[in-house]
């Protein structure tokens, strides 16, 4: 497989990843609570894809670096937020929930590890 298709790769995973937490969302009630919770999630939630977008042009590996941890820290604050729906419970459908709680948990991996090979790579 190529860079090319790594990238691509990355990227559609990570648009799936933004479509799954936009369902989530859409099953969450009209609380205080769940507007409260859909509008942290979806912010978090959508932001690893827009910002991988712009990592993939970054303009130094220093701003590519940057533009990942960006993404790693949304990736994360998602986390918590799929845990507080899952504990509450705030939507009845615990397969969509644990789906994409270990879909991010797969998703940091990927960055974490991205993250230390670009450190790697710059030095």
């Amino acid at each position: 497989m190529s860079e090319g298709n790594k990238k691509y790769d990355l990227e559609e995973r990570l648009i799936k990843f933004t479509l799954l937490i936009i369902d989530i969302v859409e099953m969450l009630s009209n609380t205080r609570t769940g507007n409260h919770i859909a509008g942290q999630l979806l912010r978090s939630g959508s932001s690893p894809a827009f910002n991988y977008g712009e990592a993939q042009v970054a303009e130094s590996r220093n701003d590519f670096i940057h533009k990942m941890k960006i993404c790693l820290k949304e990736l994360k604050e998602t986390h918590v937020a799929l845990q507080i729906v899952s504990r509450k419970p705030l939507i009845e459908d615990f397969k969509i929930v644990n789906k994409s709680v270990n879909e991010c948990k797969e998703l940091i991996a990927i960055f974490v590890s991205s993250i230390e090979t670009a450190r790697k790579n710059n030095s």
